[in-house]
């Protein structure tokens, strides 16, 4: 199949460009760095270099792209939690969310794209007994609205973009190698190699909205492991 990889230099991205040349999709993958691109073409993926804020840019990128499949595994995320770049990074993830996803999908649906693929969280999710599922409800009320304004958008545009099938993967805290952690930090988490398969699963199967984690607790996961085969102990060879 061919892939438009929105994120493609990115923690995940990288990954998961990785795994899809290895299963013999055809990728073109996207970076906000002229520099970055020989990495893309290191490994099989055409390179394209683009801001997702501009509408037209990506337009025409993804209409060159021609593909079958958008994955966005875009993000805005340089500081870590607790460092004075922080606010600041959460706010341009909120508008990446918001903006860029729009972008994506008014191209992808002027292109004719049938499958789009996207990243969410899985730590947003309203107090509760037990483990929460997929159908459970968003704490949109609480002290992180700026977060939970950008995951609704992000959520709904790619669910309801017509003539799309959806797929939301929703994602723990990340932790493994490039990432903040070297362990998990809380429930739920997920290792960046298993998260980047989740996404690699999902270009053939399931639709809807997925917890990615491992199964501590806090989030279930029984119907990525159902539907996409997600396995929380994937790592990269």
């Amino acid at each position: 199949m061919r892939v438009f990889l929105a994120g493609a230099t990115g923690v995940i991205g990288r990954r998961l460009a990785g795994l899809l040349r290895q299963a013999d999709h055809e990728v073109t993958g996207t970076t906000r760095a002229a520099g970055k691109t020989g990495m893309l073409h290191a490994i099989g993926v055409t390179p394209v270099v683009v801001d997702v804020f501009d509408t037209d840019a990506v337009a025409r990128a993804v209409t060159t792209a021609n593909p079958d499949i958008i994955i966005h595994q875009l993000t805005d995320l340089p500081s870590a939690p607790g460092t004075p770049g922080y606010p600041a990074a959460l706010e341009a993830n909120r508008r990446l969310r918001i903006e860029g996803t729009a972008n994506l999908m008014r191209a992808a649906e002027r292109a004719g794209v049938r499958r789009a693929i996207a990243q969410s969280i899985a730590f947003l999710y309203a107090p509760g007994e037990g483990a929460r599922t997929e159908d459970d409800p968003l704490d949109t009320e609480g002290g992180r609205q700026a977060t939970a304004q950008g995951i609704v958008a992000l959520e709904r545009a790619v669910l309801e973009t017509p003539g799309i099938d959806g797929v939301v993967l929703r994602y723990g805290y990340l932790y493994g190698p490039d990432t903040w952690y070297a362990a998990p930090p809380r429930p739920p988490s997920v290792h960046v190699d298993a998260a980047a398969y989740a996404a690699l699963l999902a270009v053939s199967r399931g639709a809807g909205v997925y917890n990615i984690a491992e199964d501590d607790g806090a989030v279930a996961i029984a119907k990525a492991v159902r539907e996409l085969g997600f396995d929380p102990g994937f790592r990269m060879a």
